[in-house]
């Protein structure tokens, strides 16, 4: 980034005063000071010359270079031959503390600057466990194969369109989604998913997060129950959190949520948010008796079920099942899907399906979030799925992520024995590891960062007390030269001693 700023002069506003006794120079020093301070002057910027600055702020030369001189003494400029003069890339010590002092960054809102009493529950609600940004490392959950994104192909769709863009994908499209799209995803539903539904019921979001918090803000009231998954998505109950929804935690086993226990809890929710096709975190298909019990429930108690189906594809044994929304027959299952999770967080590209009497509440709340998801990147889609190459895509990711699936396996039986229990999963993007009984997993998870792998701890996504600690293991991401050396960290993490190997 320095490099690329470097090349760019500075356009230097300064305004000086010529009716005080403050000498000139010292006026143009503490302007640029200041300037440097404040952050409008970035690291690497490069300066007017000495003498066009001059001619431009009405001085002589050698104001200016007095001003540059004192500042070039101070560390705060940097003189490079033959290229100019530039603001310094590193800042002393005692000027990073006076730029600390004044900072009005990010950090705790001062008192009295009123937020409203949404405003707090935005600003304290998490959205995510983990804040890792970036190119990902092992094991981070929830994130595909970026390295094997098809950009080519994608590159040569996006070029035919932009090279003739049909004038109505350059203004204003459809809040609902673009049409195209909306047929292609209603196509591929029903064809893969079992999803039961026209393409006006398709309304394309910016991921699923937005598709989450549309659903909480048109379909709940402040202090509406709602029930969750307990251990589950954080984002999830983040925006019903956000919505001012009162969480009902509910717990999941081997055959999905304990409806029972949801009825026991809070019978008259307003709404239950489920994963039940591979629910999140602990990888739990929800069993078919189950599966009516939960609609049964919310045909009679007037109640909605939000059912996220965010890495379905990726079933490696047998087909993929079919969406809990096929088997509604009453209108009460929102079904939410998302790309980030095939193709890549990046592109923002998400989708609700909502039965027929929600469309238009559903559009308008979505129209005035952000008006519509970008329509290029829609145009785009719509072609790379209606063309063949979503669905080739698909199985070549669904082979890459057995194999690497595998590798995370073999390589935690050869290197964490008895420190770490983990088996292979028919479906996703992620294992759990079971950390012996007894063990603290945030503490292992603390270790784990300090030696540079992603572990999520498994109790980050509860609200209950879990009976056992585990750490979430994402091997989507990550080769399997990177898996075998995140795991060898990970061993040197959990108990064994570190090698030049782990290094």
């Amino acid at each position: 980034m320095v490099a690329r700023r470097s090349a760019i002069e500075a356009s230097v506003t300064v305004a000086l005063d010529r009716g005080t006794c403050v000498p000139l120079h010292r006026q143009l020093y503490e302007r640029l000071r200041e300037a440097v301070l404040s952050g409008r002057l970035p690291a690497g910027t490069r300066l007017p010359s000495s003498r066009t600055l001059a001619s431009e702020l009405g001085v002589s030369r050698n104001t200016v270079m007095s001003a540059f001189l004192q500042l070039l003494a101070e560390g705060y400029l940097d003189g490079r031959v033959g290229s100019g003069t530039y603001v310094a890339d590193s800042l002393p010590d005692d000027l990073l503390r006076a730029k600390a002092g004044k900072s009005r960054g990010p950090g705790r809102v001062r008192p009295g600057r009123g937020l409203s009493r949404r405003g707090e529950a935005l600003a304290s609600t998490p959205v995510s466990t983990a804040r890792d940004r970036g190119a990902p490392r092992a094991f981070r959950p929830g994130v595909p194969a970026l390295d094997e994104f098809p950009s080519r192909v994608w590159g040569r769709l996006a070029g035919r369109i932009w090279r003739r863009p049909p004038r109505g994908l350059l203004g204003y499209g459809d809040p609902a989604g673009y049409g195209p799209l909306r047929e292609e995803i209603s196509a591929y539903l029903g064809a893969a998913r079992a999803v039961r539904c026209a393409w006006e019921q398709v309304i394309v979001v910016s991921g699923s997060q937005q598709a989450l918090d549309l659903a909480a803000r048109v379909l709940l009231d402040p202090g509406d129950a709602a029930w969750v998954e307990d251990p589950g998505y954080a984002g999830a109950r983040g925006a019903l959190l956000a919505a001012g929804a009162r969480l009902v935690p509910v717990p999941v086993d081997k055959e999905g949520l304990e409806v029972s226990v949801g009825k026991e809890r809070a019978a008259d929710a307003r709404l239950a948010y489920v994963s039940p096709s591979h629910q999140y975190p602990l990888g739990a298909t929800m069993s078919l008796p189950r599966r009516l019990e939960l609609l049964a429930w919310a045909g009679r108690a007037g109640s909605w079920v939000l059912e996220d189906d965010y890495d379905s594809e990726y079933r490696y044994m047998g087909r993929p099942l079919e969406a809990l929304q096929g088997l509604d027959t009453e209108g009460r299952v929102i079904y939410l899907g998302t790309f980030s999770k095939v193709l890549s967080p990046a592109l923002r590209l998400g989708y609700l399906v909502v039965p027929p009497d929600l469309v238009d509440p559903f559009t308008a709340a979505r129209e005035l979030a952000d008006r519509h998801s970008p329509s290029v990147e829609q145009a785009v889609l719509a072609r790379f799925i209606a063309e063949g190459h979503f669905a080739r895509h698909v199985r070549r990711m669904r082979v890459l992520y057995a194999e690497r699936q595998a590798a995370l396996v073999q390589a935690i039986g050869r290197d964490l024995p008895g420190l770490l229990d983990v088996r292979p999963a028919e479906a996703g993007m992620h294992l759990v590891g079971w950390l012996p009984e007894g063990a603290d997993d945030r503490e292992a998870a603390r270790r784990a960062a300090a030696k540079g792998v992603e572990a999520t701890a498994l109790s980050m996504y509860g609200s209950e007390p879990s009976p056992r600690g585990g750490l979430l293991l994402g091997y989507a991401a990550v080769g399997e030269e990177e898996i075998r050396v995140g795991v060898r960290r990970l061993a040197a993490a959990l108990g064994r001693p570190t090698t030049a190997a782990d290094r």
